[in-house]
C-alpha cells in the first residue's frame, strides 16, 4: 500500500483526467478536503470509502455537476470547466447506480440521448438506429434497438447505458456502484465489458462497496476516508484486510459464523402459493434462529417475503404466527401480529425521504406512540434518540432529513424501526445492499443481537459469504420453488449453486 501523496507516482501512460487539491464545502460539512486522484488511458481505478466518505461528490466533481471550491480538474492537461454538458463533450459519462434511461423512448433514443445529430431540428430515426445499433454491437449485439428501455432488465439497461458511453466516444467512463441489482451471470458479462473498455484505451474509474469486485478488477485502488484520500497504489500492493483498516480506520472482521440455539417454531408457512410465481411452500423459521433464503435474481424469494408480509395476497396456504394461525389483508395487519420486514429497495420501500429520522423511525409505532389519536412528540423523539444512540447512526440529529444521510444510516434508520417494535419475525430482504463495509459488519451485529434475543430472522442476500455466516439454515429457492434446505454444516457456496441453479427438470421439493 502507498501512503499518500500517490500523485508523485509515475502513472503508466499519459494521464486522462486529473483532480489535484479538491475541496468541496457544504454548510457545516467538508466532504472533500484536498482531494488529488489521476485517472489514465488503458486502467481501471477502483475507488472505495464508507458511506459518506466524499466518493459521491468526488464522482459529481469529476462530472461537472459540481464545481470545486478550491483545486483543480483536468482532461489531457487542460482545466475543465464545471459544466456537466462540457464534460460529457470532453468525453467524461458517468454511469450511475440507479439507470438514467427514459423509459418511454427506445433504446436507440436512449443510446443516442443528446447527440441526436439533428438536421433543421428533425432527427432521423433510421440514421439514429443504425449508430445506435453501432455502440451497441460493441457492448451487447443482441439488445434490439427499437424496443422501448421500459421493457428492459436491470442489466440490460446498464448495457445500454455503456453504449451511450461508447456512441459518445468517452475518453472516461465512471461506474457508480454498477452490479447492485445485477445476477451473477450478469456481473460477469458487466466485468468482461469493463475489461474491453480497458483495451480500448478508456480509463476507468469504478466505485464499489464489493471488494471482490474491487480486486478481480483493478489495476489502482484509491481509498478515502472522512473526504480525504488515505491510501493509493497499485492493486498488487494491497489486501482486502488492508482496505477495509484504510475505509474505516480499524480492523473489521467481516463474515464471522456464530452459533444459535433455536427455540419453539415462531413462523410456520404450509402451502403458501402465488399462481405463476409461487410453488406451494412449507417453511419453518424457530425462534432465536437466522434462516437464509438463498437463490438466484427472479427465484421467487422477494415474493415469498411480500405474501408473509401481507403485502401481496397468496393463492393458497397458510401462515403461522406462534402457532395462530393469520388472516393478513395488509401489512398492517402483520405489524401488529408482530412480523417486520426490511424491504429491498429501501428509498422506494422502507423510507419516506421527505420525512426526518425521528419520523422514519416512528412510522412503525403510531399506535403506540398515540393517545387518542394525537401523536407524542416527546416520546416519538426519545425512542428515535435512544436507538440513534444504540444503534450508531450517524446524523446531526433526529430532526435532520433522512435523505440527507449515508446509505448505511439510512438502513440502520430502518432497521431501527423494527428494534423499537420489537416483531417476532423480522424480515431482511438484502439489508446490506449498497453498504459500505464498516455498517454492514454493523448491520451483521444487529441481526446477530435479534437472534440472541429470540427474535426468529428470515435473511435475503445475494451475497453468499453474508448467507452462509449468518445463516443457521439456508433454504435454497429457484423458479419459484423451495428445492432444498441445508444445515450449516451442509451449505457451502458449491452446494447452494448447484441447487440454485439445477435444471428444473430435475423437480424436486424441499421443506423446512
Amino acid at each position: 500500500m502507498i501512503a499518500v501523496d500517490a500523485a508523485e507516482a509515475s502513472p503508466p501512460v499519459a494521464a486522462h483526467l486529473e483532480a489535484s487539491g479538491v475541496v468541496k464545502r457544504f454548510p457545516g460539512v467538508v466532504a472533500l478536503d484536498g482531494v488529488t486522484l489521476s485517472l489514465h488511458g488503458g486502467e481501471v481505478h477502483c475507488l472505495v470509502g464508507e458511506n459518506g466518505a466524499g466518493k459521491s461528490t468526488l464522482i459529481k466533481i469529476l462530472s461537472g455537476l459540481y464545481a470545486p471550491d478550491e483545486g483543480t480538474v483536468s482532461l489531457d492537461g487542460l482545466p475543465l470547466r464545471s459544466n456537466a454538458a462540457d464534460a460529457r463533450a470532453a468525453g467524461i459519462v458517468t454511469i450511475h447506480q440507479e439507470h438514467n434511461l427514459v423509459p418511454d423512448l427506445s433504446v436507440a433514443e436512449n443510446v443516442m440521448l443528446g447527440i441526436w445529430g439533428e438536421r433543421f431540428g428533425l432527427v432521423s430515426q433510421a440514421r439514429l438506429r443504425v449508430q445506435a445499433k453501432r455502440a451497441l454491437e460493441v457492448v451487447a449485439p443482441d439488445i434490439p434497438v427499437g424496443v422501448p428501455a421500459r421493457s428492459l432488465s436491470a442489466a440490460e439497461g446498464q448495457l445500454v447505458e455503456v453504449a451511450r458511453a461508447v456512441a459518445q466516444d468517452a475518453k472516461v467512463v465512471i461506474m457508480d456502484e454498477p452490479t447492485t441489482a445485477l445476477a451473477d451471470q450478469d456481473v460477469d458479462r458487466l466485468f468482461r465489458l469493463v475489461r474491453d473498455l480497458r483495451g480500448r484505451g478508456l480509463a476507468l474509474l469504478y466505485v464499489s462497496h464489493k471488494l471482490d469486485e474491487v480486486f478481480a478488477l483493478a489495476d489502482r485502488i484509491t481509498v478515502m476516508r472522512d473526504g480525504r484520500v488515505v491510501a493509493s497504489g497499485e492493486a498488487s500492493e494491497f489486501d482486502q484486510r488492508g482496505v477495509v483498516r484504510a475505509m474505516v480506520g480499524e480492523d473489521v472482521e467481516l463474515y464471522v459464523p456464530r452459533d444459535h440455539t433455536p427455540g419453539d417454531p415462531v413462523l410456520e408457512v404450509k402451502g403458501l402459493r402465488r399462481e405463476g410465481v409461487l410453488d406451494p411452500i412449507d417453511l419453518t423459521v424457530r425462534a432465536g434462529e437466522i434462516v437464509g433464503l438463498a437463490g438466484l435474481v427472479g427465484a421467487g424469494r422477494t415474493e415469498l417475503a411480500r405474501c408473509i408480509f401481507g403485502a401481496e395476497p397468496p393463492d393458497g396456504g397458510e401462515v403461522f404466527l406462534d402457532g395462530k394461525l393469520l388472516k393478513l389483508k395488509s401489512p398492517a395487519d402483520a405489524i401488529q401480529a408482530g412480523i417486520g420486514l426490511v424491504p429491498e429497495e429501501r428509498k422506494q420501500e422502507g423510507l419516506v425521504e421527505l420525512l426526518n429520522v425521528r419520523e422514519n423511525i416512528g412510522l412503525a409505532l403510531l399506535d403506540r406512540l398515540a393517545r387518542w389519536g394525537v401523536l407524542r412528540r416527546a416520546d416519538e423523539r426519545h425512542t428515535a434518540e435512544t436507538l440513534v444512540e444504540q444503534l450508531d447512526i450517524r446524523t446531526p440529529g433526529v430532526e435532520t432529513a433522512v435523505a440527507s444521510l449515508s446509505g448505511g444510516n439510512q438502513q440502520k434508520v430502518v432497521l431501527a424501526r423494527w428494534l423499537a417494535r420489537r416483531p417476532r419475525l423480522l424480515i431482511l430482504d438484502e439489508p446490506t445492499k449498497g453498504v459500505d463495509v464498516g455498517a454492514k459488519a454493523e448491520i451483521h451485529r444487529l441481526v446477530e443481537e435479534l437472534a440472541r434475543t429470540g427474535v426468529a430472522v428470515l435473511l435475503i442476500s445475494s451475497e453468499l459469504p453474508e448467507l452462509l455466516a449468518l445463516s443457521d439454515r439456508v433454504a435454497v429457492m429457484r423458479e419459484g420453488s423451495l428445492v432444498a434446505v441445508l444445515d450449516r454444516s451442509e451449505a457451502t457456496k458449491e452446494t447452494v449453486m448447484f441447487h440454485a441453479a439445477e435444471s428444473s427438470e430435475t423437480g424436486g421439493s424441499a421443506h423446512a
